[in-house]
């Protein structure tokens, strides 16, 4: 037997987990309180809606499923695809299915708050796991800006009371709309049909810098006159430039008003709910690498980590596709659940837990009617809200304290035998 888990997984240890549930405790918390409603969906989702090329490069990183039985003979002996399903890469595209299958049932607008495990065949490194954990809230059935606000001020109360404690400050919300990147795209004089590679390539920048982008499409094939065109927009755009200013460059190519006026009216609205816990800024090199974006997007940062904590967008036309009908407006925020926990866990951030957790520790030649006095004690504790293990003591009582003190117990009681 193998002891150690798939690589790209791990296993989770109880003091790892404390800080995993307090901080999915305020998520829940907050999200519950500002009207999103829990739901679940499978591990497993059609291979079909996994390959939509909604997903963009996580397409690439699909864990498949083979089909079972004769199905997958028939299959193996036509030469046909062996797979019929695959763990889901994230939580949006089986939000999509789980609306169409159960609308009927559901409010609209629809609040969606989902939190589960996600799977990417990814390259294993620090932080970057096969298996991680996404928490996702959605509006569903909001075509107006309302969603984006909406979602907005929720993810940021939520972030600012995960941070607080931990002394982390200064949440900034970057935001863009995939329209305005479009036009940027067009006003360089790139093909429609190369808006999507265009946008990967500049969705690096935050890792390769302007002249790695630039390397990036000139190896890609493009003209270098379209490249440094291109380039040479977002160059001259200077740091603190608004969307109205930005979109005044892009000249005949640029988005109609309402695009602006969207934005503005976001970013006005929701900086006056934040007041001083967070500031929003446009960010016209803000791109998100998920192809099923349609107006704004936007993502957080904190704490001078140049990484983002969590990240979305509107994503109108998804519906639409997976149920051959009508597309109804959606919108979501997905917490960066996992880098949150790393950037907590780096800062060695405990969190201060209101409830006492008790060990009471028993000789184990402990006689029965002192065992149940033991016992009706620790009923007692639990009945006023303590938590309270009963375990043997062992030869090694140091470490044995240790150990539980690593695990987040904080009180001890020792009772030996007469």
């Amino acid at each position: 037997m193998i002891k150690t888990p798939v690589r790209g997984m791990r296993d989770l240890t109880p003091s790892q987990m404390i800080l995993r549930d307090y901080i999915l405790h305020l998520i829940t918390e907050e999200a519950t309180l500002a009207g999103y409603q829990k739901i679940e969906t499978p591990a497993m989702e059609p291979l079909e809606n996994l390959t939509s090329k909604e997903g963009g490069e996580n397409e690439s990183l699909i864990f498949k499923v083979l089909k079972r039985g004769q199905s997958l003979v028939s299959a193996q002996e036509k030469g046909e695809e062996l797979a019929d399903s695959g763990l889901r890469y994230d939580l949006t595209v089986p939000l999509a299915r789980y609306f169409v299958n159960n609308q009927k049932d559901l409010p609209l607008p629809f609040k969606s708050l989902q939190i589960g495990s996600v799977w990417r065949a990814d390259r294993p490194q620090k932080g970057r796991f096969r298996q991680f954990l996404q928490c996702d809230m959605d509006i569903l059935g909001e075509g107006s800006v309302l969603a984006e606000i909406d979602t907005i001020t929720t993810t940021a109360k939520i972030l600012t009371r995960i941070f607080r404690e931990a002394k982390i400050e200064d949440l900034t919300i970057h935001l863009n709309d995939r329209r305005i990147l479009t036009a940027a795209v067009a006003y360089a004089g790139f093909e429609e049909g190369d808006c999507g590679s265009v946008l990967i390539s500049l969705d690096k920048n935050d890792k390769i810098g302007f002249a790695g982008v630039k390397d990036d499409l000139l190896q890609s094939g493009y003209e270098a006159e379209k490249v440094e065109k291109f380039i040479s927009l977002f160059e001259q755009a200077a740091e603190g430039i608004d969307v109205r200013a930005f979109c005044g460059m892009l000249g005949d190519s640029a988005p109609d008003g309402g695009v602006i006026r969207d934005l503005e009216k976001i970013s006005s609205v929701a900086s006056s709910s934040l007041g001083s816990t967070g500031k929003i800024v446009f960010d016209p090199t803000l791109v998100r690498g998920m192809g099923y974006y349609t107006g704004p997007i936007f993502e957080c940062t904190a704490g001078g980590f140049s990484s983002s904590v969590a990240g979305g967008g509107r994503y109108d036309k998804m519906i639409g596709k997976i149920s051959g009908g009508n597309n109804v407006p959606a919108c979501g925020f997905s917490i960066g659940f996992e880098r949150i926990v790393a950037i907590l866990e780096d800062a060695q951030f405990r969190p201060s837990e209101a409830v006492v957790r008790r060990a009471i520790l028993v000789d184990k030649k402990l006689v029965s009617e002192k065992l149940e006095e033991v016992l009706k004690r620790a009923d007692e504790l639990r009945a006023i809200g303590e938590i309270v293990s009963v375990v043997t003591m062992s030869r090694n009582l140091k470490y044995q304290i240790e150990t539980m003190e690593k695990n987040g117990y904080t009180a001890f009681e020792k009772v030996y035998s007469d």
